[in-house]
């Protein structure tokens, strides 16, 4: 079946499930990363950290509580609006709230790399570790795709549809 032959409540059906299977990737990772930093405070060396490092910590934590919540919402959004008649919105909701769930677990992670790295070296070397791990989820989580969709142009594999 062509793309020109997919009915439009069919493209929301497969645009659905396919980014419903992208996010089961991401949703068990940051749910890992988050008990991992929901344990820290009750680890011995935390008493060490100073008070840049507890701020840092709790910002972690929030941002990977935030990305849990919108790399899950889809999820959830599907499950009330179950037979609702409301796939557009869902779709749309759904694409936006894993995009941002994906930018809050890239700045999150970042942090993370930071607060280690100045754990165990010292304050500008995590700067540069955090700033370097930005920027490569950066590059390779936007810059790369886009790059490759305009490389391909519009008689690329992909379709205005997906």
């Amino acid at each position: 079946m062509s793309d020109l032959d997919e009915s439009e409540s069919a493209r929301l059906t497969r645009n659905l499930n396919e980014l419903l299977q992208e996010l089961r990737v991401t949703q068990t990772g940051v749910q890992i990363l988050t008990g991992f930093l929901l344990t820290l405070p009750f680890t011995n060396r935390f008493g060490d950290l100073d008070g840049t490092q507890r701020l840092a910590y709790l910002a972690v934590l929030c941002g990977s509580v935030v990305a849990t919540g919108l790399i899950i919402a889809p999820v959830a959004f599907h499950r009330v609006l179950f037979r609702r008649g409301e796939r557009p919105w869902l779709v749309s909701a759904a694409n936006w709230a894993a995009r941002a769930g994906l930018a809050s677990l890239a700045l999150t992670t970042s942090g993370m790399v930071w607060l280690v790295f100045d754990l165990v070296t010292n304050r500008a070397t995590a700067t540069v570790a955090g700033t370097l791990s930005l920027v490569f989820f950066g590059v390779l989580w936007v810059a790369l795709p886009l790059t490759s969709a305009r490389r391909a142009g519009p008689s690329g594999s992909g379709t205005a549809a997906d």
